[in-house]
């Protein structure tokens, strides 16, 4: 691991010093991230795709920077994709969705071995036709949505002209099966996605309406049933075939109107949501890209933000406070006794940084974990770095004791220390990723696999050190909270 870490580091050229802090806890991804209807991202060949209403799509190398460049044939809308062994099957919309006055469209299905076009293996081949309405009938047969649970193919389509549908699918070649109906599962919905957990299946969709920037009123809702064709209800019992739906995410901060969620499942509790705000405001109003933490809580999905630039004590789910190793500075205080104070009542002042700071040796300083006491050296302010990319929707941040330069850093051997001066390098540049039970994990960007990290984790209960991210163990959980 040591050495991993410290070829890491050093392989890592140092990052610009000019640093912003975004007040902005949505605005956050970089490059063009401009699309409407996301389709759920997957990997191929060491990229992330998705691809939305058109022929076209976004490509990324760490699911922050985005640009457009993938293709796919066909146009039409909201598309969805799905890995089944060694193909890639895309599910698209033709005509519907009120468009040119009607509500007349076909679900249609491809697939291809590669969503590069730059493989020998990108070709799309037809599957063909596996859902339809006929413009008349009580249903709009665009925005379809993939779900492969317990050996078993789903496919989810419709909007709020009508009902979600829903047909199975040949798991081996995404063909509908013979014989199979569709099943009309919710309204007042569109944009579905769907998700199985714990025995559960899950109908997500958006309420709302789109296509108006600033004014649109998306928002994604959730039921969820034992069965993939319902009935679905929510967290009060109101069925979805009567309009019912769990809040999970809408607009927030400087982006309007949320729709069209994806599962982002990283791997080790961290599972994440993508989707697209209808309008970000500041880009122009333009429908773009957004990736947040999903935590869960009774059962049911909660979409989060990011943790927020601030200042904030940052405790160990093993006990005890991240905290600069130093001497101890104690508050003046003489023995009076108990019982009522002979003198009048006054507020004793907490100690202050220069008071604490009067022990601290020059140079790195070692980085333990202790009772929290609200001192100085236990208060830690975390801002966003420009310039220093992130991961899956979350910048890398810097962290430092508040009001000072000592940066939290990272060493080859593990250890972690409080360098004297901030200097933008890969082992002071750290990703907070949000747990599916609401803790945190913390990672160098300068961990060997972003994928399968180093996380600060308390070893013991006083000594903090980068270990291999365990996730059936509290001892690299954190919670940040307010002084």
């Amino acid at each position: 691991m040591n050495h991993k870490l410290l070829a890491a580091v050093a392989a890592i050229a140092c990052l610009p010093a000019s640093l912003l802090a975004q007040s902005n806890p949505v605005a956050q991804m970089e490059g063009e991230p401009y699309i409407h209807d996301p389709s759920t991202i997957v990997e191929s060949d060491g990229r992330y795709y998705t691809f939305g209403t058109g022929k076209g799509g976004l490509v990324s190398s760490d699911g922050w920077n985005w640009t457009g460049g993938p293709v796919r044939p066909g146009g039409g809308v909201a598309p969805d994709v799905i890995k089944l062994g060694d193909r890639y099957y895309v599910a698209w919309a033709v005509g519907g969705g009120g468009m040119n006055g009607g509500h007349k469209s076909d679900v249609k299905i491809m697939w291809t071995k590669s969503l590069d076009p730059a493989s020998k293996d990108f070709e799309f081949h037809d599957v063909g036709t596996v859902a339809s309405s006929d413009g008349f009938e009580n249903n709009d047969a665009i925005d379809p949505a993939f779900l492969l649970a317990e050996g078993r193919l789903w496919l989810s389509y419709g909007t709020y002209f009508g009902t979600i549908r829903m047909v199975e699918l040949d798991p081996k070649t995404a063909q509908r099966l013979p014989g199979n109906q569709p099943v009309d599962i919710a309204i007042d919905m569109e944009a579905t996605a769907l998700l199985h957990r714990d025995g559960w299946y899950y109908l997500l969709g958006t309420h709302g309406t789109c296509c108006d920037g600033p004014n649109s009123t998306y928002n994604i809702r959730v039921g969820r049933s034992r069965s993939p064709l319902g009935p679905y209800v929510d967290n009060f019992g109101v069925p979805l075939l009567k309009g019912g739906g769990k809040l999970v995410w809408g607009s927030n901060g400087r982006g309007r109107g949320a729709g069209h969620f994806g599962l982002v499942d990283l791997g080790d509790g961290v599972e994440k949501f993508s989707f697209h705000y209808e309008a970000d405001m500041d880009r122009s109003a333009r429908s773009v890209l957004a990736i947040l933490p999903l935590t869960w809580k009774n059962g049911w999905p909660v979409g989060q933000e990011n943790l927020r630039p601030g200042t904030y004590e940052i405790q160990s789910e093993r006990g005890g406070a991240l905290q600069l190793a130093v001497d101890e500075v104690r508050l003046p205080w003489s023995w009076t006794g108990f019982g009522p104070p002979k003198e009048p009542v006054k507020p004793v002042p907490d100690q202050t940084l220069e008071q604490n700071r009067a022990v601290w040796p020059k140079g790195n300083i070692p980085v333990d974990m202790g009772a929290y006491q609200v001192r100085p050296n236990q208060h830690w302010t975390i801002a966003p770095v420009t310039g220093a990319g992130g991961w899956f929707g979350a910048p890398y941040v810097k962290i430092v004791v508040a009001g000072t330069s000592h940066a939290l850093a990272a060493t080859p051997t593990g250890d972690v220390v409080a360098v004297p001066e901030y200097t933008g390098t890969p082992e002071q540049l750290w990703r907070i990723d949000m747990l599916a039970d609401g803790t945190y994990r913390i990672v160098p960007k300068a961990t060997p696999d972003p994928m399968k990290p180093l996380a600060l984790a308390a070893v013991g209960a006083s000594t903090p050190r980068l270990v291999r991210f365990d996730q059936n163990s509290d001892a690299a959980r954190w919670t940040f909270r307010l002084p």
